[in-house]
């Protein structure tokens, strides 16, 4: 079989090359070695926004009564569990007609290279022959050696999502990362008795605010979800529950635990010592700034490559690949275009640089700032919390960085995504909005760092008003 575009798995950033190029008039295959849709589809952000949402229900609904809604309302967490399925479920559906729609070629199996260009698909043995090879083989659970995974009674991150909940009202979260702060959240929302056990401070993050990560610590806290800080000497499990012992002495016990211990790329097997591709220590997948590896005509994006492991950059990369596969002249991957989100008690998201790692950069940033506790849209939803935070260049104006912090950040936060850094904030200052709307104070943080910063030329493109004289 010949084609134009071979993509070796079916996550976001695989399903997407493969839609794009699909699009674009080129002959496209894609195989899948295990479900379609991949690890943000079945086991990961679309199923985990799901359970999220409900949390949020059942946080709006302590402050019902206040907006004249009577009644009481409960999680089911076994229910939450069927709905996220049944998500899945359609969206998968959806997913693999689209791609029939566009006649792509959808082949199950196991893909390794014969040699360059040269793609063997097994059980099948169908022999693939491509211009072009766009490897989004995405990534799995990484379990520490000495932490046993016990279905029903110890999970990994994707045993959560492919069986029903185990039953038990006390749980303990193993990990630091986003998936340990979301799930502890999510779960404690439906009335589990969390232990969240961490080895280092989940609050500490360098990506998000001190100022947000405060935010987000004060809240887990008020729900009785404060991370116990420790490195597990031992983890096991037996018919009455499991039971958990930390380095320090602690022994803890609880129904079944979680370990959001991280994920690892998935590399193994493709034969790629074959076409002269070697990976990096951690199993990753060498690239340049293109997205090509060493090797001519093959491309790597997404969690197989090095980088936040996050369903934001593979789709960015998809784009940039199809797009460096057609074009004459290449675009060079900028991950600083590419936000980045916490779905946990309190949604966070962010996008280019904060503010230490532009001065680290060398560049002197101003900063611009709204509260949404003065937003009549934010007042209205009973959901006050948070800001819109905006980071530019002093002496070019140009947009650097921002963060949003509250309800609906993660939609928010593609105000700044798609604007062209040079031009963002003039563009946010002239536009139109609905009111009321959260989105109204993107252009008061602008018209706030226009005024502190003395950036009106930039911003609105007349020079500010002289200090005073009469």
């Amino acid at each position: 079989m010949d084609c134009d575009v071979l993509v070796i798995g079916s996550g976001p950033g695989g399903y997407r090359a493969a839609v794009l190029a699909a699009l674009r008039g080129q002959k496209t295959v894609i195989v899948e070695r295990q479900t379609w849709g991949g690890c943000c589809l079945n086991r990961g952000c679309v199923p985990k926004k799901a359970w999220h949402h409900s949390a949020q229900l059942l946080d709006a609904a302590a402050g019902f009564s206040d907006r004249g809604l009577l009644g009481g309302v409960r999680g089911d967490l076994a229910q939450a569990w069927r709905h996220q399925h049944q998500v899945v479920n359609t969206v998968r559906d959806s997913y693999q007609q689209y791609l029939k729609r566009l006649g792509v070629v959808a082949l199950e199996g196991e893909a390794t290279f014969e040699g360059p260009g040269a793609v063997l698909v097994k059980p099948s043995d169908t022999l693939i022959h491509a211009a072009s090879i766009i490897l989004a083989t995405g990534s799995e659970p990484s379990v520490p050696s000495d932490l046993p995974v016990v279905p029903g009674r110890i999970l990994q991150s994707d045993l959560l999502f492919d069986e029903p909940v185990p039953e038990g009202s006390r749980v303990i979260v193993i990990g630091a990362g986003i998936v340990g702060m979301e799930f502890a959240y999510i779960l404690r929302k439906f009335e589990r008795d969390v232990l969240w056990f961490t080895r280092s401070d989940p609050f500490a993050r360098k990506d998000f605010s001190p100022v947000a990560m405060g935010l987000m610590r004060q809240r887990m806290t008020d729900l009785g979800v404060a991370p116990v800080r420790g490195a597990v000497k031992s983890l096991s499990a037996d018919a009455q529950g499991v039971r958990l012992e930390s380095e320090e002495g602690g022994i803890w016990t609880g129904d079944w635990a979680l370990l959001a211990t991280g994920r690892r790329p998935v590399t193994a097997g493709l034969g790629l010592t074959r076409v002269g591709i070697v990976v990096d220590g951690a199993g990753f997948i060498p690239v340049d700034a293109t997205m090509q590896t060493p090797v001519p005509g093959i491309y790597a994006i997404g969690d197989c490559v090095a980088g936040p492991m996050t369903a934001n950059r593979a789709l960015y990369e998809a784009g940039l690949v199809v797009d460096n596969i057609l074009a004459p002249t290449p675009r060079l991957r900028d991950l600083l275009r590419v936000p980045e989100a916490i779905y946990g008690a309190v949604e966070l998201a962010r996008i280019g640089l904060s503010e230490e790692q532009a001065e680290d950069a060398g560049l002197e940033p101003a900063v611009g700032f709204a509260a949404f506790e003065v937003s009549p849209q934010a007042l209205g939803q009973g959901k006050p919390e948070g800001y819109v935070r905006l980071i530019a260049d002093l002496d070019s104006g140009a947009l650097l960085g921002g963060e949003v912090v509250g309800a609906q950040a993660g939609e928010l936060i593609h105000m700044l995504s798609g604007a062209p850094a040079e031009g963002a904030l003039r563009h946010i200052a002239a536009t139109a909005f609905n009111h009321p709307a959260r989105t109204e104070e993107f252009q008061n943080a602008v018209e706030t760092l226009a005024a502190k910063w003395k950036l009106e030329s930039h911003v609105f493109g007349v020079k500010p008003a002289a200090d005073g004289g009469d």
